[in-house]
Formats: structure tokens, sequence, C-alpha cells
């Protein structure tokens, strides 16, 4: 299976021959197995040419860009071979259709809150209220008749769960609420690093179907964002990261010094990173038996599955229900 790559260090990736290589600024080499790396992820100052690009599309592996404090900023897509017209028709009727775009919007947010109460019950001790809140408000989802309606059920949801993080996390963490731009504190840095892995993970994935990223359903699309991304990452988002987050926080995982604070703005230094992404690796890579499948498959791979539960769904092969994690 294609495995994810990451870099810290600054240098140059360059090609020579068939072989790719990563050069630091003190001139260490070390070669990137190229046939097994599906995502190659840049967190220092790296210089390329498009030689390397184009090798690099040959094999359609993907380079994702992360600035200084560790956020996402871009990615190098491959040439898209996998394509085709007719999902994408489909895939914007479903858009233009009122019924089935509230549909597949109300589907995501139920499949979030689902794990958000999933999350929220390890706990009950302590988020009993907030869990009765939610359950509460969850009724409204089913109600509503328009996006912005939805919207704004979603994030009075989102407010009371964040909330609830206060009740969760140990260890002299505090987190009082969101904030994206920049993160305050060091919760909101993990929770904004934690969902910029997830959207690469989401792009990555969905590269390898037929679904138009633009066309999206809960979010509206919009230019210079591939805004069904958003919409799929609705679903992993409290079922992959916030997990993470409470277990390395209240284990003592990861501890203040993995953090920086410049300007008034927190980020993981380059530990932290790492300490991250070794438990998102070690989460992703987690199989669970499938019910349906027969055989344990990845939490990666329940990405995959979603996107083609989608397209299923979009040519009316069989009708979209979102993953709820059963186990």
């Amino acid at each position: 299976m294609a495995e994810d790559y990451y870099i810290f260090s600054s240098g140059r990736i360059k090609r020579k021959d068939n072989t790719i290589y990563f050069e630091d600024s003190e001139e260490n080499k070390k070669s990137i197995p190229i046939e097994q790396v599906e995502r190659i992820h840049l967190f220092g100052e790296i210089d390329l040419n498009t030689k390397l690009l184009n090798y690099l599309s040959q094999y359609g592996v993907m380079l994702n860009f992360y600035n200084y404090y560790g956020f996402y900023t871009g990615t190098f897509y491959p040439r898209k071979k996998n394509v085709a017209g007719l999902l994408v028709v489909k895939q914007s009727k479903n858009y233009l259709s009122h019924e089935r775009r509230l549909y597949l919007a109300k589907s995501f947010i139920d499949s979030a809150v689902f794990h958000i109460l999933r999350n929220l019950r390890n706990y009950k001790d302590k988020t009993l209220e907030v869990i009765n809140y939610i359950e509460m408000e969850k009724e409204n989802i089913y109600k509503v008749n328009e996006i912005d309606e939805l919207m704004g059920c979603e994030g009075r949801i989102r407010k009371a769960y964040y909330q609830a993080f206060g009740l969760i996390l140990r260890n002299n963490f505090n987190f009082c609420k969101r904030e994206k731009r920049p993160p305050s504190d060091p919760i909101n840095a993990l929770i904004s690093f934690g969902n910029s892995l997830i959207y690469t993970a989401i792009l990555g994935e969905l590269y390898q179907t037929q679904l138009d990223p633009t066309v999206s359903y809960l979010h509206e699309p919009s230019t210079k964002r591939f805004s069904l991304i958003l919409d799929i990452s609705e679903i992993f988002k409290p079922l992959i990261v916030d997990p993470i987050i409470f277990s390395m926080v209240n284990n003592k995982m990861i501890k203040s010094d993995d953090f920086d604070i410049q300007e008034g703005m927190c980020f993981l230094n380059d530990a932290g990173k790492k300490k991250f992404i070794k438990e998102y690796e070690n989460k992703l890579s987690t199989t669970v038996k499938h019910r349906s499948l027969n055989r344990k498959v990845s939490y990666r791979t329940f990405i995959k599955l979603e996107c083609y539960k989608l397209i299923k769904y979009f040519i009316e092969d069989e009708a979209y229900k979102p993953l709820k994690a059963w186990w």
C-alpha cells in the first residue's frame, strides 16, 4: 500500500535518473521510495523544479505544502487521469436539486453529530449536560429546509462540543473557544493542524476517484477551494482528529514545550508535529472489521469508501448513508 512521506527539514528534492532524493542544507541525501509513496508532505522550505514535478506526475504523487506554522497552504495536484464527464454532470444535478442537496448536507451533519456524541459519551460522567443539549439540538437537523438553517444548527452543536473540551482535557490544557485565524492556544493549534492533515487525506483519496472536488453540498461551492473535501471532512474530523487530541493530551504524550507562540499565534513546533503525525498515521492505519465487506479495512480506506458511496448515489445505484462508526 502506498504511504505518506513527511519532510520537516529545509532543503531540496531532486530527481536523478529514476530516483528521488531529498538533500538537506548540510548536503545529507536520503532517497524517497517513489513507487511506495502516494503523498509527500513538505513542512520545511523546499526547492524543487519542473523535472521533479513531471516525474512525480507519472506516478500520481501529490505534494502537500505547509507554511512555517504547519498550516496547510496548497497541493501540487497531478493531472487527473480518472475523469468522467457524465459523473460530473450528475454530481452537479444533485447540487442544483434543492431536495437532493439538502439531503446530502444533512447526511454529512448527521454523521458528524453521531461521532461528536460518540466522543462525548466516552467521558459521560463529565459531559452529560452537553450530550443532552446536543441530542436536543440534533432534532433540528431533520426539521430545517434551508442550507443556512442547517449550518446554524451545526454551528450551535459545534460550539457546545468545543466547550466540552474543557471538561475532557487534563494536564493544564485549557480550552475556551475555537479560534482558527490564528489559533491562539495549544488546543486550537492541535485542531487546526489535525484538520489540515485530514483535508489532505481526503483530497488524496478523492483524487483516486472520478468525483469533482469543487462541487459540494453543505459548503457552498466557490472559487479557489475544493469544497467537497470540506463536506466529507465533517464526517472524519470528530472520528479521527479529535480522539487523537484527547488521547495525546490526557496521556501526556504532548506537552507545552511541543508548542511555540509568536505574535499571538500558537503552533506546533517540529517535535510536536512529529508526535502528532505519528499518532495520526497509527490511527489511519488502524483496521476495523467492515460489516458489509466482511473484511478488515483501515480508517483511511473508510475515507475512500465514503467517496465511492457518493458516486453510487450520484449515478442512482443506491441511497447514500453516511458512515456512522459502529465499533
